[in-house]
């Protein structure tokens, strides 16, 4: 082993040396009191001056994995998934959930060092093989990605680089056709069944297209009545932006009845016990079932909000305010155009085609008006 120059380094600013049968030159330095060795890949000693040297940086500002980052595992990484969603006031239990069923048995007791392409790619063929659809799979390698990121920005590092996914990410059909019109509307409405609770998630689902979890986490203290309003705070929404709207008299009547009695930190969508409600599946199947809308979702209803809204004349701007769209393409994704929208734009062409024709015949009868009697004008002239 040859020590670079034979001259001693300052201390802590670590060695540079040869090492045997290698052509670059090699570097020592110290990340949390215990050495680590490796090869710069320079072959130029100012070079590996240099390298070492910003490795040192590195290491000093925590930037470099720690030498017990080859013993955490995914299940200790995932634990950061989990906080982030607290802490951003997410509701972790879609989180927790995916963890439990799906990541965890594969993923749990694994080295977070260790995790191959290989690995995923057979994660990925194991949940197709339980029928998994592309954007559950998705879903969860995106948790997964999470995980890892944020092991990666932590100080000191917890994993070496991010998780790169974008290879395996699997294609979507994201064009769902899924809507409800007005009568659809009106009939689940009549199956209700005195469930104020589940009225009022309809008709706000319905008429502003807010989200399952918006209206799961609205708390009493952010409806403003006197102004017949409603807020979704910046960090509650899943664009992380707030926002507000101000509600119909049938929307303003339904939440009325759920703030009765209840502090700003209680939740306004509860059941008949108090209860705050956490998961509806059973109550909503039960309720597409009676009204004949078997397999509707309840994510619909927002599709259904946006083109309503853009069909009863709220320009595309404000409809992308209220329903929290932040990009274009997610909202034009919504506001689907169907067989009922081709025809009422054909009926509008028609009309606007008719009206034109008729000012059109309206203008020639007047200016034919108009010669005429400029001609009999003329000839009464001549006459005299």
């Amino acid at each position: 082993m040859e020590t670079e120059a034979k001259q001693k380094r300052p201390r802590g600013t670590g060695s540079i040396y040869k090492q045997a049968g290698s052509r670059y030159w090699w570097v020592c330095y110290y990340v949390d009191g215990q050495a680590r060795r490796e090869s710069s890949g320079k072959e130029k000693i100012t070079e590996a001056r240099d390298y070492l040297r910003k490795q040192i940086n590195k290491a000093d500002n925590g930037e470099l994995p720690s030498p017990d980052a080859r013993r955490i595992t995914v299940a200790e990484l995932f634990k950061a998934v989990v906080t982030d969603y607290k802490n951003n006031g997410k509701t972790v239990e879609w989180v927790e959930r995916v963890w439990k069923l799906h990541l965890e048995p594969f993923w749990g007791t694994r080295k977070a060092a260790n995790v191959s392409t290989d690995q995923i790619a057979r994660y990925v063929e194991q949940r197709k093989g339980e029928a998994a659809k592309n954007g559950t799979i998705n879903r969860e390698l995106a948790l997964l990605r999470r995980a890892f990121s944020l092991g990666y920005n932590a100080r000191p590092r917890k994993v070496a680089a991010p998780l790169k996914l974008s290879d395996y990410m699997l294609k979507e059909d994201n064009a769902r056709k899924g809507f409800v019109d007005e009568t659809q509307y009106r009939a689940l409405v009549e199956k209700v069944n005195g469930r104020p609770w589940l009225r009022a998630m309809l008709t706000l689902g319905y008429n502003y297209g807010f989200r399952k979890a918006e209206l799961l986490g609205i708390k009493a203290g952010q409806v403003d009545l006197l102004a017949r309003t409603i807020r979704l705070n910046p960090g509650e929404t899943k664009n992380g932006e707030g926002r507000t709207v101000r509600l119909t008299d049938e929307c303003y009547i339904l939440v009325q009845e759920l703030m009765r009695g209840k502090r700003s930190e209680d939740s306004l969508i509860t059941r008949t016990n108090g209860h705050p409600v956490k998961d509806f599946r059973e109550t909503w199947a039960q309720l597409t079932e009676a009204a004949g809308l078997n397999g509707l979702l309840f994510h619909d209803l927002r599709r259904s909000a946006v083109r309503n809204m853009v069909r009863r004349g709220v320009s595309e701007k404000v409809a992308m305010k209220i329903s929290g769209h932040k990009t274009r393409s997610v909202f034009d994704r919504y506001n689907i155009v169907d067989e009922a929208d081709l025809a009422d734009a054909a009926l509008k062409i028609e009309q606007g085609g008719k009206a034109e024709l008729a000012r059109a015949v309206e203008k020639a009868v007047e200016e034919n008006m108009h010669s005429s009697y400029i001609v009999g004008q003329q000839q009464e002239r001549a006459a005299n």
